[in-house]
């Protein structure tokens, strides 16, 4: 799994406006769909909230990971938010939520490709070291250079 190769500069936020879960994935979603990635906002949305209705995607260490395979998504794509003052998101640990991966897999996709990105984004973010280069990073490009080699 390349997830460099899922995102780019324009699908990076450093300074998420939103202050609640919700608008935070109503926030990186526009992104998506404003890069062409999406063809039916609305219905992505629904499909991203039917997932966290299952259960929380705040995993833990100050990092969300919503995601959704969708008949609304072109093809797989990553985009990601930092939020400075912290979302609450119900996280496993109680602790608001300061980096937002946001994971969109097109429905017919084949096999669990929303569950390989999402497996080789926890194997990284359980490292501090990598979680503070994401936090510290000056600008997008320096995101990018975090998640290479994913």
């Amino acid at each position: 799994m390349d997830v460099r190769s899922l995102i780019t500069q324009q699908l990076i936020t450093l300074r998420l406006r939103s202050e609640e879960k919700k608008a935070a994935i109503e926030e990186l979603s526009s992104i998506l769909m404003e890069n062409g990635y999406l063809t039916d906002l609305e219905t992505y949305l629904q499909d991203v909230f039917k997932r966290e209705d299952l259960s929380t995607t705040g995993i833990g260490f100050g990092v969300a990971i919503p995601h959704a395979k969708s008949t609304a998504v072109n093809r797989p794509v990553l985009a990601f938010g930092r939020s400075m003052s912290g979302i609450e998101w119900n996280s496993l640990d109680g602790r608001p939520v300061h980096l937002v991966f946001l994971i969109a897999v097109p429905a017919e996709s084949a096999e669990n490709e929303h569950l390989k990105i999402l497996s080789a984004l926890s194997r990284k973010l359980i490292h501090e070291d990598f979680r503070r280069s994401l936090r510290e990073a000056q600008d997008e490009s320096q995101i990018l250079a975090a998640l290479t080699g994913i």
